[in-house]
């Protein structure tokens, strides 16, 4: 990992509240940004952020996440993510988020990644694979 990522550094991004990204159960008219969908947006966003700061070969692995999800983001509405670094240890980044819609705060929490090197990462996945499979 580059030196580059510091604590504070902060990325945003807006996203649209499509189909995909919303609950179905609750039938068409209640139709609101689904929390893993909320999840995996928070993740894409603090990798993308991590990828800008990391050497060649490497990419990041999600650890931990505890977000509240306390306000409904209907169909078709935009979602604003905002994620800072708050806390560097080694390999591991330790990131504030937060969510907001063009009404309410809609989520708060924390996540953490781990800087990962692909090629060891795959050694050892294979080797995980194997033995499983061995049984």
């Amino acid at each position: 990992m580059q030196n580059t990522l510091k604590v504070g550094i902060t990325k945003q991004v807006s996203l649209p509240i499509d189909g995909p990204r919303t609950i179905d159960f609750l039938g068409e008219q209640l139709r609101v940004y689904a929390t893993p969908a909320l999840v995996r947006d928070f993740e894409v966003l603090c990798r993308d952020l991590m990828l800008d700061h990391c050497d060649p070969g490497e990419d990041s692995v999600g650890t931990g996440i505890c977000i509240s999800h306390t306000g409904a983001t209907l169909l078709g509405m935009t979602v604003e993510l905002r994620a800072e670094v708050k806390e560097i240890d080694r390999r591991l980044v330790k990131f504030a988020l937060s969510a907001r819609d063009g009404v309410e705060s809609v989520s708060v929490g924390e996540h953490t990644r781990a800087v990962v090197e692909v090629e060891k990462l795959r050694t050892r996945l294979a080797a995980k694979a194997a033995a499983a499979k061995a049984g």
